[in-house]
């Protein structure tokens, strides 16, 4: 294996340099973008459980509604085995 001459190493090393030098400004890019996703998924969570929330409501009515008419039926199922 040859070794590299001084110049090619320089050069290797200007180019890592380089890429060390832009990595500040990737990074905090890189930050914006996870802030950004955050506030955008606890938005979203938000929604959701408000959404769960209202269709829990929803549910829980129309479940007494069901129940409220199963007694009645009952009730009248009853009242007819009653009077015979």
């Amino acid at each position: 294996m040859a070794q590299k001459s001084l110049e090619e190493r320089v050069d290797m090393l200007e180019q890592r340099v380089e890429l060390l030098i832009q990595l500040p400004e990737r990074v905090s890019a890189l930050e914006t973008q996870i802030v950004l996703l955050r506030d955008e998924m606890r938005a979203e969570f938000s929604a959701t459980r408000a959404d769960a929330r209202e269709r829990d409501e929803e549910t829980r009515r129309f479940m007494r509604v069901l129940y409220e008419d199963l007694v009645a039926r009952l009730e009248l199922l009853g009242g007819s085995n009653d009077e015979r």
